[in-house]
């Protein structure tokens, strides 16, 4: 580097540029004071473009530890290294529970207060309280139906983020009928819209808790595993993606998870002693192909108990009742990267999520 490129021993704006899209979010946010160029460059949208580029390849999990009292819970993000981040929503000023997770924002329900939903970024302690979802209040008369899913989704280049919630109607008493009613809201328009459908199927805990932002849709796997159900949030339509053939063949045996692999729909099948990952590579014609057949021996103690809740190039992450397991794609070295103690009341796997710290705001009406 010449004298002319960087006088007086400054560096130039493009290498500290660089260089701070390197730092970890806390630190990055801290630089901010600095100076007023450094927090300048931190907040133009360029460089929040450029950071998250640059977290792409360091996927998280982030992790909800419940307790079975009416204490706060605690939270944490935890990476392939087995490096734990602990942090707080506590901004939010209420109890919540995380519901999904898209591009480094979540959506979070608050537990005392029914149909109340946020949007936040945990890193840079944005938030935005979404307006009520209905104006009917919740009786036993009128059921929370709109919280059986739940999906939250992030337009990387227009900023704008959508919240679906969906659930089947149920009269008090009575059984569930075959009617989907969603409610998706929109930032741009600060506003929710409405629309029924004519379907019914049942959804365990995971299933709710793995959610897919691709193509522009939304994806849960259901509780028979037969197909994928999709939200085009274009169309604002309900469509279905059938499983692997070989999957079908096989009668649909063992447990099937539905995670994203960059952008991507992904589905990770525990069968016997083997771990089979598939990935829509023809999202039209519905084309899967199996990327990854791992042997579970390594961890056959703890393999009929383990949920893979996070996959990257890289890594999938798995999460038992107390630990998170991590394989190593490249290098086929399984490791141990988190534990908790038996005091916990809920099993890790409960809520845990797939995240990635980026710097993308959701406090702007637009």
């Amino acid at each position: 580097m010449s004298s002319a490129d960087s006088p007086n021993g400054v560096l130039p704006s493009d290498v500290i540029v660089l260089i701070l899209a390197r730092l970890p979010v806390k630190s990055l946010l801290r630089s901010k004071s600095v100076c007023k160029s450094w927090r300048t460059i931190v907040s133009e949208k360029h460089f929040v473009l450029l950071y998250s580029a640059s977290s792409s390849d360091k996927t998280l999990v982030l992790l909800q530890i419940m307790e079975p009292t009416d204490n706060p819970s605690s939270f944490f993000s935890v990476d392939r290294f087995g490096h734990a981040s602990r942090f707080s929503l506590d901004f939010l000023d209420d109890r919540v529970k995380v519901r999904a997770s898209c591009h480094g924002l979540l959506c979070c329900s608050s537990i005392p207060t029914r149909g109340l939903y946020y949007v936040c970024n945990p890193m840079t302690r944005d938030f935005r309280l979404l307006p009520r979802s209905r104006e009917r209040p919740f009786t036993r008369f009128h059921p929370d139906y709109e919280e059986t899913l739940i999906g939250l989704t992030f337009d990387q280049s227009s900023w704008k983020f959508n919240v679906a919630v969906a659930g089947f109607y149920r009269p008090f008493g009575r059984r569930p009928r075959e009617e989907l009613v969603c409610a998706v809201f929109n930032s741009e328009t600060n506003s929710w819209t409405r629309f029924v459908s004519s379907l019914y199927d049942e959804f365990t805990h995971m299933n709710r808790n793995q959610v897919v932002f691709s193509n522009y849709s939304l994806h849960w796997l259901t509780h028979t595993c037969s197909y994928v159900l999709v939200l085009d949030l274009r169309g604002q339509i309900w469509m279905k993606i059938s499983l692997p053939e070989e999957i079908k063949a096989g009668g649909f045996r063992g447990r099937i998870y539905l995670l994203e692999l960059d952008g991507s729909v992904s589905l990770v099948q525990i069968l016997d002693v083997w771990m089979n990952v598939w990935n829509l590579k023809d999202y039209e014609k519905e084309n899967w192909v199996l990327i990854d057949r791992v042997h579970l021996r390594c961890i056959w103690g703890f393999a009929a108990s383990a949920f893979p809740v996070c996959l990257s190039s890289d890594t999938v992450f798995l999460a038992t009742q107390r630990k998170i397991l991590i394989y190593g794609r490249k290098n086929k070295v399984w490791k141990e990267v988190f534990s908790v103690g038996d005091n916990v009341g809920y099993p890790l796997w409960f809520s845990a999520h797939p995240f990635r710290s980026t710097l993308f705001p959701c406090d702007q009406e637009m």
